[in-house]
């Protein structure tokens, strides 16, 4: 079986690696021209754990976990109101099995782990072809190809999505909220602990990523606002406005960030779909189900997702039964992320959701 798979970030390259185990040849497509640096704290959760175990990246996942301390939460003048050392907003429950690590650690591993296979860095699809035998496809910059199967791993504004299934209104779920994010200077001497605030509409969250740097959250409520995906300038006035009351700090983190190299910023969304899969193409990770930053569970739902879609996809009946596995665990998983509009969802509804699923 010889399959393209767009989208080289955690739903991708895990994918990748089950699909290489089962003897099939794979190639992956990445807008991106070289691997993303980068990125916040992330979380490997439940089922997500097994699947590293499996692919025999979990004891240096562990080994890279970020192992904070506790939290503040701050008025708007910076004093403490309220401090845990048993939990943080990132990362849940500092004794649970999970793994909290930086997106840019984890991605170095499951790189790794796919050493070998083709990367097509700086391209995108721009057309697919699915004639029933195999699924013609043309690309950006690269010559046209043809392949058995198709799978798009290409995040919440999936181009694999909207070639297959139409533009993405259609399907996205706007949660009221934006992100930005973006490194700044470690100029509080943050220690593996964070700091949080919220007034009124915006707030923002700050965490150490280990490097000497600020992992910096500046996010806002809103109603969906139509703006450029490329354009970081118009994303960096956005934050910029909705956050010009915040005190404190926040005229220092606005400063960071207008000379941040890494920002980025997205709309906090659920992706629903009726079907995963069309013809010889399927979708995997946020581009078939977002659950949103909110949920913590994205990076868990990619990496179980990609797991049981190679399973499927190696029984030789197309994608299986790759949707009735996953569904149940989807679907709790993306609760997660409405369950409690103030904060994080209660810590018995997240175990709850994580061990929805067995592989």
């Amino acid at each position: 079986m010889n399959v393209l798979i767009s989208g080289a970030s955690v739903g991708g390259t895990v994918l990748a690696y089950w699909l290489r185990e089962r003897g099939a040849r794979v190639t992956l497509v990445e807008r991106a021209p070289a691997p993303r640096g980068g990125g916040q704290a992330i979380d490997v959760r439940g089922a997500a754990l097994t699947v590293a175990e499996r692919m025999g990246v979990l004891e240096a996942a562990e080994a890279l976990r970020t192992e904070m301390l506790g939290m503040s939460v701050v008025d708007g003048d910076g004093d403490e109101v309220m401090r845990s050392e048993e939990s943080t907003f990132s990362g849940g429950r500092l004794d649970s099995p999970d793994i909290e690590i930086m997106r840019e650690d984890l991605m170095g591993l499951l790189l790794g782990a796919v050493e070998g296979v083709e990367i097509l860095w700086g391209d995108s699809i721009t057309s697919l072809d699915d004639d029933g035998s195999a699924v013609h496809v043309r690309f950006e910059r690269n010559a046209p190809r043809t392949f058995d199967r198709v799978v798009g791993a290409d995040g919440l504004h999936s181009n694999t999505r909207g070639l297959l299934f139409g533009p993405e209104e259609q399907f996205v779920e706007h949660l009221g909220m934006y992100l930005g994010l973006f490194r700044a200077e470690n100029f509080l001497g943050l220690d593996r602990w964070q700091v949080w605030h919220r007034e009124g509409a915006a707030g923002f969250g700050l965490y150490p990523a280990g490097d000497g740097e600020l992992v910096v959250n500046m996010g806002f409520e809103s109603g969906p606002i139509a703006y450029d995906h490329r354009d970081t300038g118009q994303q960096k006035r956005l934050v910029a406005a909705a956050c010009s009351e915040l005190r404190w700090i926040a005229p220092k983190l606005l400063e960071a960030m207008w000379a941040a190299g890494d920002f980025y910023f997205d709309v906090m969304a659920q992706v629903h779909l009726p079907a995963w899969h069309k013809g010889r193409v399927a979708l995997v990770g946020d581009a078939a189900y977002c659950a949103s930053v909110k949920s913590g569970q994205g990076t868990s739902l990619a990496m179980v997702g990609a797991y049981v879609l190679a399973e499927e996809m190696a029984g030789g009946d197309g994608f299986g039964r790759y949707q009735e596995r996953m569904r149940e665990f989807v679907t709790l998983n993306q609760a997660l992320a409405k369950e409690n509009p103030a904060g994080p969802a209660p810590e018995e509804s997240v175990r709850r959701a994580a061990d929805a699923i067995t592989l």
